[in-house]
C-alpha cells in the first residue's frame, strides 16, 4: 500500500522536512513518504554519494531537495546544514532525528571507544539535531520525531551500547515534549522492528538464519518495510495527530512482546 492511498498527495505541500541519516534505509524511506505527500526534503548524512543518490530518488517524487553532508556528532556542522535548509527550502516543519550506529558486541568485549561511538552518534547526535532545529521548529510550531529502537526499553544481549543510547533518546523525547510543548512543538519517537533490506537488519543478522526464522518470532509473522515506518511518521506529523506528544510509537509487528532472548539466541546461532 502506498502512502498516497491513505493521505492526500498534497498533505505536506510547501512543508520542509529535515532528516538525519537520510541517505539510505529507514530514514530515506521516511523522507520518500513525505516527498510523495508534497513535502520538500533536506537530508543529512556522512556520505556524499549516498546523499546524492537519495536526492535523485526524492526529486523523482516531485520534491525539492537539499543535501547536507555532515556528521551529527559535530554540532556546528549540523547547525550549518539546518541554516542551509532554511535558506533553500524555508524553515523546518518536521525534523526526523534518525542517524544511528550499531554493531553486535558482548559488553565484556566492547571497548570504551566503541561504546562512546554509538552513544555519540545516536544520543548526542539526536540532541545536536534537536538543538539546531529548535528555533525553526518554534517558528513553524513543528514536529520532532526521533527514530528509536526496542533496545531502549527491553534489554538485548550484545546491545548494551545501543540500549544505553536509545534509552537516553526516549527520556530526551519525553523531556523535550514537556519543555517545548508550550512553543507548539510536538515531540515523539518511532520504534521500528525488523525492517527488511536495511543496513541495520544486515548488521544484526546471522547469515545462517533465514528471514522466515526471524518472522516466526514476530507476532504478525513478517518483517516490516521502510514504508511501514514512513507511513507512521507521516501520520505522527499530520494534523490527525495534533494532540499526540511525548509518545513512543512502536512499529515492530509485535516482535518485542515475547522478549529478546529468543531472537538473541537465534541471531547467535544458539
Amino acid at each position: 500500500m502506498l502512502v498516497t492511498d491513505i493521505f492526500r498527495d498534497d498533505l505536506f505541500k510547501g512543508k520542509c522536512v529535515f532528516v538525519t541519516g537520510g541517505g539510505s534505509g529507514i530514514n530515506l524511506g521516511i523522507a520518500k513518504n513525505f516527498a510523495a505527500l508534497g513535502a520538500n526534503i533536506s537530508i543529512m548524512g556522512r556520505t556524499v554519494e549516498k546523499l546524492e543518490s537519495a536526492a535523485e530518488e526524492l526529486r523523482e517524487l516531485g520534491a525539492e531537495v537539499v543535501c547536507c553532508p555532515a556528521d551529527v556528532r559535530q554540532y556546528d556542522l549540523v547547525a550549518e546544514g539546518v541554516e542551509k535548509t532554511k535558506a533553500e527550502l524555508g524553515p523546518i516543519d518536521i525534523c526526523v532525528a534518525g542517524a544511528a550506529g550499531n554493531f553486535p558486541m558482548a559488553a565484556a568485549g566492547l571497548s570504551p571507544n566503541g561504546f562512546k561511538s554509538v552513544v555519540d552518534i545516536d544520543l548526542l547526535g539526536s540532541f545536536n539535531t534537536s538543538k539546531a532545529c529548535f528555533d525553526q521548529l518554534c517558528e513553524t510550531k513543528g514536529n520532532l520525531i526521533f527514530i528509536s529502537a526496542g533496545q531502549a526499553y527491553l534489554p538485548f544481549m550484545f546491545q548494551v551500547h545501543v540500549g544505553a543510547a536509545k534509552a537516553g533518546i526516549e527520556n530526551m523525547m519525553q523531556t523535550l515534549a514537556l519543555e517545548w510543548g508550550p512553543m507548539g512543538i510536538r515531540v515523539n519517537s518511532i520504534v521500528p522492528g525488523p525492517i527488511e533490506n536495511t543496513e541495520g537488519a544486515r548488521r544484526l543478522s546471522n547469515p545462517d538464519v533465514s528471514q522466515d526464522q526471524v518472522d516466526e518470532l514476530v507476532a504478525l509473522r513478517r518483517h516490516g518495510t521502510v514504508d511501514d515506518i514512513g507511513q507512521v511518521a507521516a501520520f505522527v506529523a499530520c494534523p490527525l495527530a495534533s494532540y499526540i506528544t511525548g509518545c513512543r510509537i512502536v512499529v515492530d509487528g509485535g516482535m518485542n512482546l515475547g522478549g529478546s532472548l529468543a531472537l538473541t539466541n537465534l541471531m547467535m546461532g544458539q
